[in-house]
């Protein structure tokens, strides 16, 4: 918030050149750009050319993780005077086409998830032969760099399940179940793989169809009806906490559950000790950095990174944070 006032003074400034050149072609078309974008929300922060990204991304429908990384996305976009293009599929070669379609209209820069790299590979390597910068986001980021984009912005998938599994291990947990919701996400299968490595007890996965939230719960259930060792359940998306929270109800199970990812269902049942740990990710910054970042490669030519990951996380939030984290979490932010 203290910022605000500098990007209004520069908004300002800007909306003064514009107006000086008024006369010209090139002053008319920014003045109507600011427009557009101040009609968006808020105003733009810069006068630089009105450039379109693409953000096309692996989420299902009514996934609430990915409306926090376009938050973030669409707040970037606006201060940066850019026209923000969403699109998504959990369908990898469906992706693949929206990457495709992306590279058609001549985007000046795409961001793009890589939960299934192999079938993203030839989009992406096309964007690239065409000049179009890419950033790869929240996915991906062992393959980033070898399929040409100019830098990660996420966690790593298997630091972060490692941090599970210390976690649980702290809590004197002896068995977890892993809940694997998206078949083939390279990203899912790292952090189960991380949990079992520093976990001090046993790891069970649990693959379920993700788009099915009634299955899932009866997945669950049943897994701790036929099994009561099990003691932690960790889900690996927000969404899918409470329908853990529902099945361990269901089954007389005593298990705790725990989750990657944050919303404002998870903040509230961390609080009231529903849930007992979750993997915050930031997934608002996840979306705000990568289209400020191709803006910055854009205007300025800036790479951030070196080479390795630019991490957002991971961040095991626990009771403790929840009260500011809810907050956070109701404005859509976290």
């Amino acid at each position: 918030m203290a910022r605000f006032p500098t990007w209004v003074g520069i908004a300002l400034v800007g909306a003064l050149s514009v107006s000086l050149a008024g006369c010209s072609s090139t002053g008319g078309k920014r003045a109507e750009d600011a427009r557009k974008a101040a009609a968006a929300q808020g105003r733009a922060a810069v006068n630089t050319p009105r450039w379109t990204f693409a953000m096309i991304t692996h989420s299902g429908d009514g996934d609430t993780f990915w409306d926090i990384v376009q938050s973030g996305a669409k707040q970037a976009a606006v201060k940066d005077n850019i026209n923000f293009l969403y699109s998504h599929s959990d369908q990898a070669q469906q992706q693949a086409q929206l990457v495709d379609a992306a590279v058609d209209k001549k985007v000046d820069g795409i961001v793009v998830t890589l939960a299934k790299p192999d079938a993203l590979k030839a989009a992406v390597a096309r964007a690239e032969k065409a000049g179009i910068p890419v950033i790869t986001v929240n996915s991906g980021s062992a393959e980033s760099k070898a399929f040409g984009a100019l830098t990660h912005v996420g966690q790593d998938e298997t630091v972060a399940g490692e941090a599970v599994g210390d976690e649980l291990t702290k809590r004197g947990r002896k068995k977890a179940l892993c809940v694997l919701h998206e078949q083939g996400n390279v990203g899912h299968e790292q952090r189960c793989a991380g949990v079992a490595k520093t976990f001090g007890g046993k790891v069970d996965n649990l693959y379920v169809n993700g788009t099915n939230m009634p299955d899932v719960q009866s997945a669950i259930e049943a897994k701790l009806q036929a099994d009561k060792s099990v003691d932690a359940v960790v889900t690996l998306g927000a969404p899918y906490a409470d329908t853990a929270v529902k099945a361990k109800t269901d089954a007389g199970s005593k298990a705790e559950i725990d989750t990657f990812d944050l919303n404002a269902k998870v903040a509230a049942e961390l609080k009231d000790g529903t849930l007992g740990f979750a993997v915050d990710q930031q997934p608002y910054l996840q979306g705000y950095q990568a289209v400020d970042l191709l803006w910055l490669y854009r205007y300025n030519g800036d790479v951030l990174g070196g080479g390795k990951p630019v991490l957002t996380g991971p961040q095991i939030v626990t009771k403790d944070q929840a009260a500011d984290l809810e907050e956070y979490a109701n404005r859509g932010t976290r």
